[in-house]
């Protein structure tokens, strides 16, 4: 057999790529005409985090899920999952994800019931027990036809799909946007239980910064198709400040700081700055006449960057 034949190349691991690391993405880029979607992203996912990746619509929050997982090729840069190239993955690390899509739409014509017995057959890890619970938990009619299932009900029964073969890496691309909050609070703790019981990786995408602080263990805070922040949820609270610099003090300050993620001019002259540093360059700040910090939290760090 050829040293190149399809089978052995689908399975090879990158040189230099941990088999171990669930997602990496190394220099990211993404056009679709003139628009500039992602620009230069590089990012890791660890094994049995939970990462939220915030931003607003538009952000390229979905583009780059779509990137991380095979399902659109990038302009440049490289993704992979558990070590294999994101567009060539074998068969072995496809039966390890599951993935929820933002409009999950296949198998109009089958009943809940009638598509989780089918998955069974693609799955090796299916665990059809475990599916039977979630449907029954999450109240879904496992006999009504997916094409008369509510919004919600469609998208709650994606995300029993995906949690049914116990994946080791679970992506969901904002797997709240259809869910009532009851709903949301079961989703929120079934992506505990899937990491902290089962040791799983679990990448989610959301622009509700609530739902993201009660489950996930770290944050990327995506702008403009640009990575702004990647960081333990405890270190953000911790790191991230707000500055107010008033208008006689904007002059001697130089373009950009250390660990400025965003600047804002204020009606009276001055400027608020958002700030993530061990203290030092805030402290510094603070001795400056007129200079205001404050600690923020992520909610306000949203509203500052993307408002």
């Amino acid at each position: 057999m050829s040293s190149t034949s399809p089978a052995l190349h689908l399975s090879t691991i990158l040189p230099g790529h941990d088999a171990a690391t669930p997602l990496r993405a190394e220099g990211l880029s993404k056009r679709y005409g003139r628009q500039t979607v992602l620009q230069n992203l590089s990012l890791q996912l660890e094994p049995g985090t939970v990462l939220g990746l915030i931003g607003r619509n538009g952000a390229g929050k979905s583009t780059l899920l779509q990137l991380l997982l095979g399902l659109a090729e990038p302009d440049a840069g490289q993704a992979t999952v558990f070590g294999q190239p994101a567009l060539r993955m074998g068969d072995a690390v496809k039966q390890r994800l599951g993935y929820v899509p933002q409009q999950p739409m296949a198998f109009q014509w089958m009943t809940p019931r009638q598509l989780l017995r089918f998955l069974a057959q693609v799955y090796d890890g299916w665990d059809q027990a475990h599916a039977e619970a979630l449907l029954a938990r999450w109240d879904i009619r496992a006999d009504k036809v997916l094409a008369k299932l509510s919004p919600g009900e469609t998208q709650r029964l994606a995300i029993v799909r995906a949690l049914a073969p116990r994946p080791a890496l679970l992506v969901l691309d904002e797997p709240a946007a259809a869910l009532d909050p009851v709903a949301r609070r079961q989703l929120l703790r079934e992506i505990v239980a899937h990491a902290g019981e089962e040791g799983g990786s679990v990448l989610f995408s959301t622009h509700i910064v609530s739902d993201l602080e009660r489950v996930a263990s770290h944050v990327a805070f995506l702008h403009e198709g640009r990575l702004l922040l990647h960081t333990d949820i405890d270190a953000a609270k911790e790191t991230i400040a707000r500055v107010h610099v008033p208008a006689a003090g904007v002059a001697a300050l130089p373009e950009r700081l250390p660990g400025e993620l965003a600047r804002r001019a204020l009606g009276d002259g001055g400027i608020a700055l958002v700030l993530m540093d061990d203290g030092h360059t805030s402290a510094q700040l603070a001795q400056r006449p007129g200079v205001q910090c404050e600690p923020l939290g992520l909610e306000d760090l949203f509203v500052e960057i993307a408002g």
